[in-house]
């Protein structure tokens, strides 16, 4: 059974960094990526990356968020610098191989303070 665990989620204050991880179980994905929740908002993309390297930002956080993967380990990375208070949310990772449904993670929770 595919398992996505994230962690690097907590408090910080806006302008500063925080870096969030994915790690999946299983074999490689096609895509990989990041999604986010805020309250009362609907889920919406953050990034994404491909198994060869290719990546899709949403505008919001393009210059800020930069998104990466090392495949042998299976894991995904986000990296969020000049953090925001809008940048509030959770965040869950989300894992796709061709022909199988999306697998997601549980979610780890960015707080941004003003």
């Amino acid at each position: 059974q595919v398992q996505l665990v994230e962690s690097g989620g907590g408090l910080v204050q806006a302008g500063g960094s925080l870096r969030l991880s994915c790690a999946a179980s299983g074999s490689i994905f096609s895509i990989m990526g990041w999604y986010r929740q805020a309250p009362g908002k609907q889920r919406e993309l953050v990034a994404t990356i491909t198994s060869d390297g290719t990546t899709n930002y949403a505008d919001s956080v393009k210059g800020r968020f930069t998104i990466s993967r090392d495949n042998a380990k299976n894991t995904v990375y986000l990296q969020m610098n000049s953090l925001k208070p809008e940048d509030t949310a959770v965040y869950y990772c989300n894992a796709r191989r061709v022909f199988e449904v999306p697998y997601w993670g549980k979610g780890t929770l960015v707080t941004v303070s003003s």
